[in-house]
Order: structure tokens, then C-alpha cells, then sequence
């Protein structure tokens, strides 16, 4: 199976950057509970912290955030709004995911943070003081995990990384990121 572009676009990122991973294609998984049957049924993602991701908006849609956590966690989004104290949240539309993140429905990863740094263009509104679009909640449990897997902004593969892959990946990126333990 050919990986689609923007697998591809995530998957050259990590060789030009020389940041290793392991990929695994499959077909579409668009739930959780859909990737958990294909993810155990593999003994090479045996030990891989699967993980849950939302893309997110504030309620005047100039601000916008990423969550990160381990699968079977649910977000508290009350938590969350007061946490960001930005009003109500609400799940960003599937054409904020493409333009923020590059990204569909059922593919959101924050591998697709690499679509976040080159805003050239991007309304000034929409930018964090950094200079980027998206801000990243990571739940403070992922930061133990030896690896992780991420769909690599398409649905039909799933990436694993080390913790020190990501943190080089997210250094690399340059945004900011808060790790919560109250998520």
C-alpha cells in the first residue's frame, strides 16, 4: 500500500530531521475502539502507549488547541476551559483541522504540528505570541510512556515513536506545550 501525500510529508519530515520511527499501514481506522483491535493484534506495537487526540477552538474561533492523552482517558473539557479561560470550547471544524494541521477527521495527531510552522500568510488573530496557530496539552502520564503511536496525518497508518522522538519532534516544532496532569 502506498502511503498517501500527507503521510508521506510527516514521514519525510522524520528522516530529513533524523528522528526515528517505525510505521505500520493498515486500513482506515477512524475510532479508538477500531484502533485498539488492529493496534493488539500486532506484536511490533506491543508496549505502545496508543493515544487519544482532539483538536480544538476556542468560542470566538481565534484560538486553537490540541489534547493529547493515552487512549482510554476522557477529557474533562470543564476542566480544560479553565484551565485556557478562553470561554466555551468547542471541536474545530474539519476545515480548521486542514488548515491549522493538515488534517481530516479521524487523523488528528499532533505529528500534524508540522503544518504548523511554516505560517507564513497565516491571519495574525489566529497566532499565539510564539507565532504558531495551535497550542499543545499533552496529558503528564504520556511523559512516561517509552513509546507512543500517532496516526502520521492520515488514518491508514500508524507511526511509533520513542518519548525521545517526541520531545526532539516537539523541540523541533517549536510551539507551546503544556504537559497536565489535570486534563
Amino acid at each position: 500500500m502506498e502511503l498517501s501525500d500527507k503521510a508521506r510529508s510527516v514521514v519525510d519530515f522524520f528522516e530529513s530531521n533524523g528522528l526515528p520511527y517505525h510505521l505500520v499501514q493498515h486500513p482506515p481506522l477512524f475510532t479508538i475502539e477500531e484502533g485498539l483491535a488492529f493496534w493488539n493484534s500486532l506484536d511490533e506495537l506491543e508496549g505502545c502507549t496508543h493515544c487519544k487526540n482532539l483538536f480544538l477552538r476556542n468560542h470566538s474561533g481565534k484560538r486553537h488547541y490540541l489534547v493529547t492523552m493515552e487512549c482510554h482517558k476522557t477529557l474533562d473539557f470543564a476542566r480544560l476551559q479553565d484551565i485556557i479561560r478562553e470561554g466555551k470550547l468547542s471541536f474545530a471544524s474539519p476545515e480548521r483541522m486542514e488548515r491549522c494541521l493538515g488534517l481530516q477527521p479521524g487523523s488528528v495527531s499532533p505529528l500534524g504540528l508540522i503544518h504548523d510552522m511554516d505560517l507564513t500568510g497565516a491571519p495574525q488573530r489566529e497566532l499565539f505570541p510564539n507565532g504558531h496557530r495551535v497550542k499543545f496539552f499533552v496529558d503528564r502520564d504520556l511523559y512516561d510512556a517509552s513509546q507512543m503511536t500517532f496516526h502520521p496525518c492520515d488514518n491508514t497508518a500508524s507511526m511509533a515513536i520513542t518519548h525521545d522522538t517526541f520531545l526532539r519532534f516537539l523541540q523541533l516544532w517549536g510551539g507551546e506545550v503544556e504537559w497536565r496532569s489535570d486534563l
